[in-house]
């Protein structure tokens, strides 16, 4: 004989779907409804309000959610409530789970077997499959050198990012030594390397696990090496320079002085704003380091800088 929930036990089902509504978008949220407090129930307010445009209080969230009230809520905060468990209120709630589970608990034994078998072979198929990756892991160190030089670039912000196939790139940072080291199983890696002073480069190595160690070369970034060293020079012929720097930047650049230590925010140079203030006998921009470079037919069509602080 099929037995049907009352509605006081419908309602408990239904804190329970919440609660796993909940997890899908913060999966950190504890799984027991009764247990929330403090961030959890603002968080949950929040998705009623961005799901299906409704509120309720803190102090109900108490009187219902999180203690056995006598009396259900009223079938509007239902309603609310079973649509943002995924039905259309809360009779299509009720309709789609008065069945006990009890009233099926022989049918889940009689099939239980196929569930069962099926699952253990996906957990040893999980296990295995974890043992070869594991197996497959090797640890590679890529350092990077001047291509000019043949010098090893160190002392430097080397940002490397590893795309990955159907995922977000990984990004790393290159100690100070101009190396970075990475663990993969792949069989190759494909790295885009990224400096203020060369190049970006796009890097794609078969990788070797008898050979742990790859040397990778960076072409220098001229015009920006160049207007770094023209901040540091003491030059005559400022006219010389001036010409140089209007053959290296296009005259619709976009030219940005961040600021930092403690000044947040970024000024914004035309392209003779910037000569003119990095040409001047008493300029005001010595000592700057550039961040980051764009070109357009051989030409800076935007530059990123900031000015080091002089040491006393």
């Amino acid at each position: 004989m099929t037995e049907h929930l009352s509605e006081r036990e419908l309602f408990r089902l239904l804190k329970k779907k919440i609660a796993g509504t909940m997890l899908q978008s913060y999966p950190a949220v504890n799984p027991d409804i009764s247990d929330w407090k403090g961030q959890e129930i603002s968080d949950f307010q929040e998705e009623l309000a961005s799901r299906v445009n409704g509120h309720i209080s803190e102090k109900w969230f108490y009187t219902h959610m999180k203690s056995e009230s006598m009396a259900l809520p009223r079938i509007d905060v239902l309603n609310l409530l079973s649509r943002y468990a995924g039905y259309n209120g809360w009779d299509d709630f009720k309709f789609r789970n008065k069945q006990s589970p009890s009233s099926v608990s022989t049918y889940k034994r009689a099939n239980r077997i196929f569930i069962v078998v099926p699952l253990l072979v996906v957990v040893v198929l999980a296990v295995l499959f974890i043992v070869f990756k594991i197996y497959n892991t090797h640890e590679y160190r890529f350092c990077f050198y001047d291509a000019d030089t043949r010098e090893p670039i160190t002392d430097n912000i080397i940002e490397v990012s590893q795309l990955l196939p159907d995922e977000s790139p990984v990004s790393y940072l290159c100690g100070q030594n101009g190396c970075l080291s990475l663990k993969t199983d792949q069989a190759s890696i494909t790295l885009v390397v990224k400096t203020p002073y060369y190049l970006t480069d796009t890097v794609i190595r078969v990788l070797d696990r008898f050979k742990k160690e790859e040397m990778v070369r960076l072409r220098p970034n001229n015009y920006a090496l160049m207007i770094h060293y023209f901040s540091r020079m003491n030059v005559k012929d400022w006219q010389q320079r001036r010409n140089q720097l209007d053959n290296m930047i296009s005259d619709s650049a976009l030219i940005f002085q961040v600021y930092g230590s403690g000044t947040i925010g970024m000024e914004l140079f035309t392209k003779w704003e910037f000569i003119n203030k990095l040409t001047m006998p008493s300029s005001s921009l010595s000592q700057i380091e550039i961040l980051d470079t764009k070109y357009l037919n051989d030409r800076i069509m935007m530059l990123r800088f900031r000015q080091k602080e002089e040491k006393p």
